[in-house]
């Protein structure tokens, strides 16, 4: 609540049933209590990291040179060093949000850590690095991320038949979701088959945004003539994704597994930043409020939706526009399912060459610090 004794922005978001998250996570923030400030005064109650997110934190500043140097003094590989740094960086946010945790029974307060980027493609050794990191990190609050690639569906099934908690990542497609979705489910139905407690499991399904639109508007400016189509498909596909997570978690299939304590996956807005200028800041979190969802943002974009958000439960309407959206972008030529599958292939690529780039720097930083 503000000095004037009115609730901000984020805490009237969080009322209307969207749990807030912030897409960043490095030693720094969670050691000088930033992030616990987060929490108490901007209703932060998760938080996300990636490749990307790492590879900014561990090469800006000296918050890591002192671990890094002893790990490489010990003659800990690079690999290994990035492992030990970021786990631990996830550990103690995870304990800092062990009271979100608590208080909200289980349904926020989770630090997430990707597996290793470069395995998307590969579902045993995906499965069997997700285990590792719950296995390392141990923490109950903790959500290993694995990319929604095909072979990736097979790995999610099988670490939430082992009653692990996942944050499924990078999905950009309707069809994709639904076989997120109905991963989660059938992990679920085999863990209680096997005696297990789905209880205890818990999931988020990681929707990309702001790249939908960045795509699409780009296809359209090569076709020419249609800027009315810009800047729609995103906020369109987000909405039936939505619709699709309240068919899928209803009916008696789903009702047998609530019944056993199962939770919902719910739905995360990740790529939540606006990277159109020709957008406002905070289109993609605007737009996209719903209850049972989650939107996780970077912190520029957390600060302006502080600063001049109006949160309306907006996710549920204009979806027959939503619909038609869809035929009128495929009568100007832009292909919905190249666009989505462009996009996958894309995102496992850069997170792969921000991981590749990330070992480089702390390569060289070692290097450095040794010779100092």
């Amino acid at each position: 609540m503000s000095a004037d004794g009115r609730h901000s922005p984020l805490q009237r978001l969080s009322a209307l049933g969207q749990s807030v998250w912030i897409d960043y996570l490095s030693r720094e923030i969670v050691r000088s209590g930033h992030l616990a400030q987060l929490i108490e005064q901007d209703a932060v109650v998760g938080v996300t990291s990636n490749p990307t997110i790492f590879e900014h934190a561990m090469a800006a500043g000296e918050s890591y040179d002192e671990a890094l140097s002893a790990l490489a003094r010990a003659g800990a590989g690079t690999e290994e060093i990035f492992w030990s740094m970021a786990r631990e960086d996830v550990a103690d946010a995870c304990d800092i949000l062990r009271p979100v945790h608590q208080r909200s029974s289980g349904r926020d307060g989770y630090v997430s850590i990707e597996v290793d980027p470069g395995l998307a493609y590969e579902t045993l050794a995906t499965y069997r690095a997700a285990l590792t990191l719950h296995e390392q990190i141990d923490r109950e609050n903790l959500l290993v991320k694995i990319p929604a690639t095909k072979p990736g569906l097979a790995a999610i099934e099988d670490v939430i038949a082992k009653g692990r908690s996942i944050n499924v990542t990078l999905i950009f497609s309707l069809q994709r979701y639904a076989e997120v979705a109905e991963s989660y489910i059938r992990g679920l139905e085999r863990l209680v088959a096997a005696g297990g407690d789905p209880a205890r499991v818990h999931s988020v399904a990681s929707f990309f945004v702001s790249r939908i639109d960045t795509e699409t508007d780009r296809r359209l400016d090569e076709v020419g003539g249609h800027d009315e189509l810009k800047g729609r498909l995103a906020i369109a596909n987000a909405k039936l994704a939505y619709q699709h997570f309240k068919e899928v978690f209803a009916g008696e299939r789903w009702e047998y597994l609530a019944g056993k304590g199962a939770t919902p996956q719910r739905v995360l807005w990740a790529s939540t930043s606006t990277k159109s200028p020709a957008y406002s800041d905070i289109l993609y979190v605007e737009e996209l409020i719903g209850p049972e969802t989650v939107n996780t943002m970077p912190e520029e974009t957390l600060l302006a939706y502080q600063d001049h958000g109006e949160p309306q439960l907006r996710l549920e309407s204009g979806l027959e526009e939503a619909r038609a959206l869809f035929e009128e972008l495929a009568a100007v030529g832009v292909d919905y399912d190249d666009v989505t599958a462009t996009l996958e292939r894309e995102g496992v690529a850069k997170f792969a060459d921000s991981f590749a780039k990330l070992l480089k720097t702390l390569e060289e930083k070692a290097t450095a610090l040794s010779a100092a």
